[in-house]
């Protein structure tokens, strides 16, 4: 197999197949598409010792998708091909905004120690379903459907402030939608947890196939088990406002590789750096 790794990587992007052209965003909590050449079978890549999603483009090439961690820094990064040489590319700088939440519930800021028990086991469940990777299985499409209409309010990345306090980065994309509104699946999947959690509520996550997940949080009603197939656009719940939320609304993370990256790249919606 042929792999023109970092000399393809910098290929101009009139070259490039259509999810090169749409997706490539390289940011932190972004999205690079990494080129592999155009052999005659799927080359296996990792980033950071994880296994990335690897299609073809609409050109013939082969891609990775290799989901950026939030908290990269800026600069020259290889992805490692197998039997081949590794694949360079380059992660831009951006910025992301501040954001100032008043909550009511305290306890969803400063959590008490039978809070934090809760929270330590839900996260371990979450963390290790985002760990999953179903291999040699093609995502139904990686240019996303929205899985729901209405207008886009708080964006990925934003630097959150509960009550004055610091606290972990917005690590999805959310939909100022009515309590009610049915949640459809973006591609096809397989739902691989459900649960009711402390800080996302009624939360439902779907396995696209080679570590591309989705989560849907403040669900008011789940409609899917664990173990379903789904597919794109069946409905998977409905939007309320469960967890720590301050009315009703969609938060939908992405996660490639076991980043989780901006929403918004996959729906056409993301401002480039």
């Amino acid at each position: 197999m042929v792999l023109l790794g970092a000399a393809l990587a910098a290929a101009p992007a009139g070259a490039r197949g259509y999810i090169g052209r749409t997706l490539d965003a390289p940011v932190p909590g972004g999205v690079a598409v990494v080129p592999l050449g155009t052999g005659g079978q799927a080359p296996r890549a990792s980033y950071e010792g994880r296994r990335v999603l690897v299609v073809r483009d609409s050109d013939g090439a082969w891609i990775a998708l290799v989901g950026i961690p939030l908290g990269t820094r800026p600069g020259r990064q290889s992805l490692q091909v197998q039997g081949g040489p590794a694949a360079a590319f380059e992660v831009r700088a951006k910025q992301y905004a501040a954001q100032h939440i008043t909550l009511k519930n305290r306890r969803q800021v400063t959590p008490d120690p039978d809070d934090l028990k809760r929270i330590e086991r839900e996260l371990d469940l979450q963390m290790a379903a985002y760990r999953t990777y179903r291999d040699g299985v093609v995502p139904s499409n990686v240019v996303l459907d929205r899985p729901v209409g209405g207008r886009l309010s708080s964006p990925f990345g934003l630097r959150r402030f509960f009550n004055g306090e610091e606290r972990n980065p917005h690590s999805g994309l959310d939909f100022a939608v009515p309590a009610g509104t049915p949640v459809k699946a973006p591609a096809a999947g397989r739902v691989t947890l459900v649960g009711d959690y402390f800080f996302n509520g009624r939360t439902v996550f779907i396995d696209h196939g080679q570590g591309f997940i989705s989560m849907f949080c403040h669900l008011s009603v789940i409609g899917v088990k664990v173990g379903d197939e789904v597919a794109r656009g069946a409905v998977v719940g409905k939007v309320g406002a469960t967890g720590r939320a301050t009315g009703p609304h969609l938060h939908w993370n992405v996660s490639l590789n076991d980043a989780r990256v901006d929403p918004a790249i996959f729906i056409g919606a993301a401002r480039r750096p």
